[in-house]
């Protein structure tokens, strides 16, 4: 009989902070930890050699997981099929925010199970009911068909961050701290809310500084994180600043790091609030971090559809956000989406005249194109559409190095998945 498992996670760049995330969970439980051999092809040349060597075997139970956004949705479907057609022995696991948002189109193009959400706990939880035979439909959080019915429970329970390590150590699969999860504005086009809940969590300081620790003695140097909004740490409902907390992570990081890393807060993987920067914010960003650019969220100039989609602040904050912050030094990223729903002529106008005023002051545009995302509440809203005039404006400031992004490629994704979810 089986009883080992052989878990291949496709690696790929943009897609790896959640497998880092999976890969620490094994490692934590001694059972699984000795019963599961990890591979982490990272490409489909690779992945396909794998389990040809793999299958010859014979002596394990074999799980090809992916985590993917839904723009990837077409590639990763077309792989799911593939490896069933060769490899029909092969389970398949979906994971990540497009299968987590669409479940049954994700097990009806080849997968077998899908975990929605947060996948720590019942990923945990599959792989141990897997190892002793055990049944996983009650598990919470997993979709899965079984001679021809469909189970499809909650989303995965939401954990407490200090229980489970951000990435693995025994496989090396290092990556940014996540810090904070959860996010309290829920715009209507994001899946953040969706997949982690409006309530937000926080990793303690002494659990950060304790992987810090870790990163540092393996060689990295440069300490960077995942949040919603960075300067929401230690906020007990994600909007109040907690000044305190901030700067004693900071301040504790620095003192951990002394000459020998660099701490980036606020610039990516994580992005900032308008509303959050201040006087006080960036006085902390600038005595602890060493990052010399900050990235603001402000999505659309036109105030009347920033309260459409829920946004929570107005494009006076993002305003006073760009020039404090270029005031105090840092140059400025400001992300904006092209084709948001229910966008009039007046607000596209607004929108182009905000772009150029940020511009004018110094701040780089960071473009994007709007995508219905599953579960979002714009998730039936039509594909976006970049407007002529915000083409004008993009033709003007693109060769100036002013405006940089993926709107391009966006649009045509978008396209193509409104032209999928209506045929």
């Amino acid at each position: 009989m089986k009883n080992r498992i052989s878990l291949i996670f496709y690696y790929k760049k943009g897609n790896r902070y959640g497998i880092n995330a999976l890969s620490g969970v094994l490692e934590i439980n001694s059972e699984l930890e000795k019963s599961v051999r990890i591979f982490y092809p990272e490409d489909q040349k690779s992945l396909f050699k794998l389990l040809k060597e793999l299958s010859s075997e014979r002596e394990s139970k074999i799980f090809v997981l992916f985590s993917f956004f839904t723009p990837q949705k077409f590639k990763y479907y077309k792989m799911a099929k593939e490896i069933k057609n060769a490899y029909p022995e092969v389970s398949i696991i979906g994971g990540g925010p497009h299968p987590s948002g669409a479940p049954g189109e994700t097990l009806s193009n080849g997968f077998d199970f899908v975990f929605r959400g947060e996948a720590e706990k019942s990923f945990e939880n599959f792989i141990y009911a897997v190892l002793n035979k055990k049944d996983y439909n009650e598990i919470r959080g997993i979709s899965f068909i079984r001679r021809g019915e469909y189970f499809s429970d909650l989303k995965g329970e939401k954990i407490k961050l200090d229980n489970y390590p951000p990435f693995s150590l025994k496989y090396e699969k290092f990556g940014p701290i996540e810090i904070t999860r959860g996010c309290p504005y829920v715009c209507y086009y994001c899946q953040t809310p969706q997949l982690f809940g409006a309530k937000v969590r926080h990793r303690s300081i002494e659990n950060i500084l304790k992987y810090v620790e870790i990163l540092k003695k393996s060689g990295m140097r440069d300490m960077r994180f995942i949040s919603p909004n960075a300067l929401s740490y230690g906020s007990h409902d994600g909007k109040t600043i907690n000044y305190d907390a901030i700067e004693n992570l900071l301040k504790e990081m620095k003192k951990l790091l002394k000459d020998k890393g660099r701490i980036f807060f606020g610039t990516f993987p994580s992005e900032v609030r308008p509303e959050h920067i201040n006087e006080q914010t960036l006085e902390l960003l600038k005595k602890y971090t060493d990052n010399k650019r900050l990235v603001i969220g402000a999505q659309t100039g036109s105030d009347s559809l920033l309260k459409k989609i829920h946004r929570g602040h107005s494009t006076e904050h993002v305003r006073t956000a760009v020039k404090l912050s270029l005031k105090y030094g840092y140059g400025i990223d400001v992300d904006f989406i092209f084709g948001l729903p229910e966008e009039t002529e007046r607000d596209i106008s607004g929108s182009v005249e905000f772009m150029e005023e940020l511009i004018s002051y110094g701040a780089r545009i960071h473009a994007h194109t709007f995508m219905p995302l599953p579960q979002t509440p714009f998730y039936k809203k039509p594909a976006g559409k970049i407007p002529e005039k915000v083409k004008k404006f993009v033709n003007k400031y693109l060769p100036k190095g002013k405006i940089f992004g993926d709107w391009r490629k966006q649009e045509e994704i978008a396209g193509l998945l409104q032209s999928n979810n209506s045929s």
